[in-house]
């Protein structure tokens, strides 16, 4: 029996359909679930990057692309451009995989292609999602608030690294629970405008923490840092920031469109 080319190209894109919703799954469990590792590597362009002709820049283009493609089994990884609004990044990928290996493999592919070596790694952070440590504990109001849907196709990301002082691990873990439930009541006003994702990195990285955000509303933002600063919590923060990295979520293709102007 043979197939019409009608029917040849209804079947392709049925399965070329089936692909991405199965990608599209496999993302947003690795972006949900405990246990999953997350390295945010920032890099920096050489100036002997805008002296390499265009055509080669372009070819440098095709090869990164080709990293991602061979790497989509074990890792999502999701692009960033800084360039514009930092002096000291142009480029951030915020990697996840089960194991993290698997992202160490990637970056070492990515840094090994043409336009890898004109990149400057200037920072890498590592940390692994857990479950919720606190929120077991707080009134069902504040519970309730917390399920407040996330916003949805945010332009913006900010990481935000911090370390906690020697004091913070020895308090009693009520105590923590009391500090951390003014925390979260300082973040109530903007879970509509501000997403956020925690990452631990204690042992992993000489950070104890890796928050990560997505939002459309800069001001929000600032006005959520503002609030954070104020309260009890925050005295025990050593390092929040330092570097604060700011920059706009883009896919990779236009990044790399960018890139090779």
């Amino acid at each position: 029996m043979k197939f019409s080319s009608a029917v040849a190209a209804g079947l392709f894109l049925l399965a070329s359909m089936a692909q991405v919703a199965v990608a599209q799954v496999e993302r947003e469990k690795l972006l949900s679930e405990p246990g999953v590792y997350g390295t945010f590597a920032v890099f920096k362009l050489s100036e002997d990057w805008w002296k390499v002709d265009k055509a080669a820049r372009a070819s440098a283009m095709a090869e990164v692309k080709g990293v991602f493609q061979k790497h989509a089994d074990k890792i999502i990884a999701d692009t960033y451009l800084l360039r514009g609004l930092s002096q000291r990044a142009d480029l951030m990928l915020r990697v996840h995989a089960r194991e993290m290996v698997h992202n160490q493999n990637f970056l070492l592919d990515v840094m090994g292609t043409a336009l890898g070596r004109h990149l400057q790694n200037v920072e890498t952070f590592n940390g692994i999602t857990k479950k919720l440590n606190y929120v077991p504990s707080f009134p069902d109001e504040l519970k309730t608030e917390l399920k407040t849907p996330p916003p949805q196709g945010s332009p913006y990301a900010i990481v935000v690294p911090i370390q906690k002082d020697a004091e913070w691990w020895t308090l009693a873990q009520d105590e923590r629970t009391v500090m951390m439930k003014e925390h979260t009541d300082a973040t109530i006003a903007y879970l509509k405008t501000v997403r956020r994702k925690l990452y631990h990195a204690s042992g992993l990285d000489d950070l104890d923490f890796i928050t990560y955000f997505e939002t459309a509303r800069l001001d929000d933002f600032n006005n959520l840092v503002i609030g954070l600063l104020k309260v009890e919590e925050n005295h025990h923060n050593k390092r929040f920031g330092e570097p604060l990295l700011l920059g706009t979520i883009r896919p990779l293709d236009e990044i790399l469109e960018v890139l090779a102007r």
